[in-house]
């Protein structure tokens, strides 16, 4: 099953009121967060809070997600014990952040493994979501996404890429200033490559500016033309332009959804058993199909309806 992860919202698992009200919001993942949002006194504390919150919430249908602090850290092993032990078949998947290497992805496999068996709990449901936040992740990126078969998603880091790299900006998101081009293109289209070379999903980092919606639509944009498939939303306000930005229009939708029809149809044998055909003015073929698979796929998902028909010609 892909998940839709169109907005990926961020919460502090050491606020409970933010913890209440993400299960009110509309975005597609929420991920409790164990690691940057929570200062090293409160992580204890946030561990069960977050338990808590997995059991005795109404998530509705969201997907449940918590970042656990990166292997480099003293906390990493009591998060990930803690959480899927406490609240394990009321979550999803756990987030890794700063992977570098292909073993810190398998260690939290075996991990995550042991617990389900020690619990009962079925072994592989859990996946993992990694973050991709530094130069040696990123040439590593390819051995890491086929690192164990829990991975579903890769997340790009922007922050800390940053400053790994040495980037001349301070707002994480935007351009830096002196470079005339797109600095994060590469950096994108890598971890886009690695994802879906190991059928993973592809989510761009957070946009600080929280309240500017107008530029947090445009950085979007950018990840979403390139085929990623969410965004991280640290305020309620950018919900909604993540939503729509990561969701296909209707017009491409219903034209999709036309593409897939008509082809099955020339394609049988009621319909000439034919390689390619005509829709309209447009000629398809099994490349149309594939392509118009995808916008398909992304507004059922998003629960789009179609508003048209396919009628076989006389």
């Amino acid at each position: 099953m892909i998940r839709p992860r169109r907005s990926c919202l961020a919460v502090p698992g050491s606020n409970p009121r933010f913890l209440a009200k993400a299960q009110q919001l509309p975005a597609d993942e929420v991920f409790l967060d164990l690691e940057d949002a929570c200062a090293p006194l409160a992580k204890e504390g946030a561990r069960h809070a977050i338990v808590k919150a997995l059991n005795e919430g109404d998530w509705g249908g969201k997907t449940r997600v918590v970042r656990v602090n990166d292997w480099t850290t003293e906390w990493t092993y009591r998060d990930v014990i803690t959480v899927v032990e406490g609240a394990g078949a009321n979550l999803d998947c756990l987030m890794l952040p700063k992977v570098q290497v292909a073993d810190q992805v398998r260690a939290l496999d075996l991990l995550l493994t042991q617990i389900e068996r020690t619990t009962d709990l079925p072994v592989g449901r859990i996946g993992i979501e990694v973050q991709i936040e530094d130069a040696r992740g990123l040439v590593n990126v390819d051995a890491i996404a086929a690192a164990s078969p829990r991975l579903e998603t890769l997340v790009f880091g922007p922050a800390d890429f940053m400053a790994s790299i040495n980037m001349k900006s301070l707002v994480v998101g935007e351009q830096p200033p002196g470079y005339p081009a797109d600095a994060y293109h590469y950096v994108l289209m890598r971890i886009l490559m690695a994802a879906r070379a190991n059928g993973l999903q592809a989510i761009d980092g957070p946009y600080l500016q929280i309240r500017d919606v107008p530029a947090f639509r445009e950085v979007a944009g950018r990840a979403a033309a390139l085929g990623f498939d969410g965004k991280w939303v640290l305020h309620p306000g950018q919900i909604e332009a993540a939503n729509e930005i990561f969701s296909p229009g209707q017009e491409d939708y219903d034209h999709a959804e036309l593409i897939l029809d008509a082809y099955a149809h020339h394609t049988s044998a009621a319909g000439g058993a034919k390689g390619s055909a005509m829709l309209g003015d447009e000629m398809i073929d099994e490349a149309s199909r594939k392509m118009a698979l995808v916008i398909a796929t992304k507004g059922r998902a998003a629960g789009l309806t179609r508003t048209s028909s396919f009628t076989p010609p006389a």
